[in-house]
């Protein structure tokens, strides 16, 4: 029994060294990928595109809230001189109308969202791709973000592959 032990003791023992080993020898890099991404034409079209279709979307809201106040000004100008089924009637109006245009505003956002990830997901495979080329051509092991925030890095003094995935893009 103590001869098994010390031979399990000693199997330990060279495993943890062979992966403290293994450890020693992998070969880390890092990129702001935010930065990067940021750099890219792909992005700034992107961007560009869904700038114009929310600047549409926020014209056609302020459009509906201007209508719905000149017809809630008219309706409060023409109150004194309408029944109280008539006002009640023209308030429920006025809150459908409303309810309408946050329905819209809802209905925008998710498809501003949606547009941003159609728009956004071929900029980040392509960047991810040149990121895994680039690292396997030096014969990194690990990449991390070292965009700020990400939290994936608290101190990024080794290599930096941001150059070299630039080149690797053509930009």
């Amino acid at each position: 029994m103590k001869q098994f032990k010390t031979v399990f003791l000693a199997l330990t023992l060279m495993l943890g060294a062979l992966n403290f080993a293994q450890a020693q020898t992998s070969k880390i890099a890092h990129i702001g990928t935010q930065e990067l991404i940021e750099s890219m034409p792909g992005y700034k079209s992107a961007m560009s595109q869904l700038e114009k279709l929310e600047q549409t979307y926020r014209s056609e809201i302020d459009d509906l809230l201007k209508e719905a106040q000149s017809k809630n000004q008219r309706y409060q100008n023409e109150a004194p001189t309408k029944t109280d089924e008539e006002n009640a009637a023209r308030a429920r109006e006025l809150q459908a109308t409303q309810e309408k245009i946050v329905q819209f505003q809802q209905t925008a956002q998710r498809e501003l969202q949606k547009k941003e990830t159609e728009l956004l997901r071929p900029v980040y495979e392509k960047a991810r791709n040149a990121i895994q080329k680039v690292a396997r051509a030096k014969g990194f092991d690990y990449v991390l973000d070292s965009t700020t925030g990400a939290g994936g890095v608290l101190l990024a003094d080794g290599y930096n592959l941001l150059n070299d995935v630039k080149k690797e893009l053509g930009m």
